[in-house]
This record gives structure tokens, C-alpha cells and sequence, in this order.
């Protein structure tokens, strides 16, 4: 698999220690993968880094080695290493299982096992979920129109406008279903992979989930700069409400922030100490708000029931799900402010926030 080589900033490498637990971590995911979608079959091949970004990856029959680029995990991060490796052990699985070594390599099997697998069979490009500002992009501007709206000083205004965007992608979704043509089904990775998911970022993947048609589900991850494992919240849907879920996503993680900063600042908190408390709250204090806006469109008859070429897509990715149950932490008076403070939140259009914290609604040159 290759890649067109362009011009980065310098990026951090890995020290030699480093290097030899994200090979680690390749080897267990190549055993995940082996397991999960070639039933076993594939014999544990050398694996190996290869220098540069010329090459994503590549399956070498004579040596038995599968290479991928050491660049790759720290420029593109752990979800596109996986897909890159996958793409290598379809290679592998038309090699020495249905044994096409003479088939060109990107050939009729290859292509066929790939799409029994949901992995990308490009031949080159970094493989990506789908582009930015890709899906519909006609309806995204009429829903970034009623978030800009939303910012309306007048609370009933303002949240008017929030309820017509959640109706109008209500009503798109329902008629996506019935429709069913032309329907692309992708998905992306939200946020930075992290050692603990805290309770309030449950809480805004269950929001995503519930609210936003897309499905949801926490990742294993490798950290490969600091050698350790994390999680990362994956979803899939239609290209737009990946979009739109990002976005949202991203808003309520800046806008919990924010209320936080001024909750502390009336209370004249001298420390963090209640902060994660204090932003679960906010989750639980939109979610309600949703759900009760939800119920309206229920009694119009508007009953979202979900998507089952959806459902058969996200179990293509992930055949084995694995259900947890986690723990509430407490609830305190800080919990308590916060769940009216989310109670309160509207959904608009929100501004860029300087490096890593772009909210993004439409494509730019569409602002």
C-alpha cells in the first residue's frame, strides 16, 4: 500500500524502546485481527517497520514480513494503522489461503475479500473513514443556518432553532431509510485517545448514540509516543451525521470546559477538584434535554427506530462487541449546578477555538 509523499512539519520519534512496544502492540493487533476476521487461518508473519511514508505497508510473500511505516502511527495515529494492517492481511489471505499468488495484487479475490471484511482496498492514500466536509452537503448548510440561529440572545428563539435542526436531521434520516439509494456508510474517530474514559465522556458517547444516528463504540488504541495503551470513541453512520456527530461532539467538550471555567469563577473555586463532577453533570443535564425534546417528536409521530444496513455495517467492523458496566461517581452539589447548567445549553454553530479545538460544520469556503 502506498502513499504520495508531502511536506510536514518534523515530526517526534520514537526512541528504541518505544519502537519495540508499538511492534508489541502491532503483533497483538495483528492476532485481534486474525481472529476476528480470518477465523484464525493466517500464520503469525514476521513483522517489521519500514522508514518513510513512500510505502503505508507491505505483504511480502517470499520473506513472509508484513511491513508498516513507522511514520504512520505517529503522524496518522493507531485507528489508520489498523486499517493499514488489515489491508496487508487481506494481502497475506490471498497468498496463503486461497493461494492467487500469480492474481495481480489488487485483483478480483483481493477486492472481494476486503469488502466481505469492511476494509479498504485501495491501492494507495492514507486509508481515511471519509473526507472532511464529505456526505450532504446542501442539508449540513441548512442545519449550520438553524445552529446560527440558535445563538440567538433570546433563550426561546435560540432554542427553537436548536429543536427545527434536530427535527430537520430527524426527518432526513427517516427518509435515508426509506429511500435506502445512494447511501454511504463510513466512520471517525472522535477526540484523543486516552488512558481512562471518564464518566461525562460516556455520557456524551451515549448523547451521540442515542440522538445523532450514529452508532458508537469505545476502541482499544495504542499510544505509541508514550508506550501505553488508551481507547478512543469510534462511531459510524452517513457521511453526514459523522459530520454533524463530530461536531456536536466537539461542541459540548468545549462548551462543558467553558461553563466550568465559569462556575469556578463565581464560586471563587481555588482548585479542579469538582471539575470532572461538575461536567458529568453537564452531559447528564443536555441528554436530559435532549430526551425530552425526543419525546415531542414521538408524539408527532417522528419515531426513529434505527438503520439495519447501519446495524449490518457496524457489525461488519466489529463482529465481537463486548457490553461493560461502569460505576456513577459521586453526586455532590457540583453535579447538581452543573446538570442545570447542561439543562441550559443550546446547540449553535460554534467558532474556531485556535489548534485542537476546531469546531467544524461545513466545508471551509461554506463558514
Amino acid at each position: 500500500m502506498t502513499a504520495a509523499v508531502s511536506a510536514f512539519d518534523e515530526l517526534p520519534k520514537m526512541s528504541a524502546e518505544l519502537e519495540r512496544l508499538a511492534l508489541r502492540a502491532v503483533r497483538d493487533a495483528w492476532e485481534d485481527a486474525n481472529a476476528t476476521f480470518f477465523r484464525r487461518r493466517l500464520r503469525r508473519p514476521v513483522l517489521a517497520f519500514l522508514d518513510g511514508m513512500g510505502q503505508l505497508g507491505r505483504w511480502s510473500s517470499a520473506e513472509r514480513t508484513l511491513w508498516l511505516s513507522r511514520e504512520l502511527m505517529v503522524r496518522h495515529g493507531w485507528g489508520v494503522v489498523v486499517e493499514v494492517l488489515k489491508h496487508e492481511m487481506a494481502h497475506q489471505w490471498v497468498d496463503e489461503v486461497l493461494g492467487l499468488s500469480s492474481e495481480p495484487a489488487h485483483g478480483p479475490a483481493f477486492r472481494e475479500v476486503c469488502r466481505e471484511r469492511g476494509i479498504d482496498d485501495r491501492a494507495s492514500g492514507v486509508p481515511r473513514a471519509s473526507a472532511p466536509g464529505t456526505g450532504d452537503s446542501r442539508l449540513l448548510e441548512r442545519v449550520a443556518k438553524l445552529l446560527a440561529l440558535a445563538e440567538s440572545p433570546n433563550q426561546h428563539e435560540a432554542q427553537a432553532a436548536m429543536a427545527a435542526a434536530q427535527r430537520l436531521m430527524l426527518k432526513h434520516n427517516l427518509d435515508s431509510v426509506t429511500r435506502r439509494a445512494g447511501v454511504v456508510y463510513s466512520h471517525r474517530h472522535l477526540g484523543k485517545p486516552s488512558g481512562r474514559v471518564g464518566e461525562h465522556e460516556r455520557i456524551l458517547a451515549a448523547i451521540i448514540g442515542d440522538h445523532f444516528f450514529v452508532e458508537v463504540i469505545w476502541v482499544p488504541v495504542w499510544r505509541p509516543l508514550e508506550g501505553k495503551r488508551g481507547s478512543v470513541l469510534e462511531i459510524s453512520g452517513t457521511l453526514e451525521n459523522l459530520e454533524l456527530a463530530e461536531y456536536v461532539h466537539a461542541f459540548l467538550l468545549e462548551t462543558a470546559e467553558r461553563v466550568w471555567r465559569d462556575y469556578r469563577r463565581q464560586h471563587r473555586l481555588s482548585a479542579n477538584a469538582e471539575r470532572r463532577t461538575f461536567i458529568t453533570g453537564v452531559m447528564a443535564g443536555f441528554r436530559d434535554k435532549l430526551a425530552r425534546e425526543a419525546q415531542k417528536h414521538r408524539q408527532e409521530g417522528l419515531v426513529w427506530v434505527g438503520d439495519g444496513d447501519l446495524e449490518t455495517f457496524f457489525r461488519q467492523r466489529h463482529p465481537r462487541v463486548r457490553w461493560t458496566r461502569y460505576s456513577c461517581g459521586q453526586r455532590s452539589d457540583a453535579y447538581s449546578h452543573g446538570r442545570e447548567a447542561g439543562g441550559r445549553i443550546v446547540l449553535h454553530r460554534g467558532v474556531r477555538g485556535g489548534p485542537g479545538n476546531d469546531l467544524k460544520l461545513l466545508p471551509a469556503g461554506r463558514r
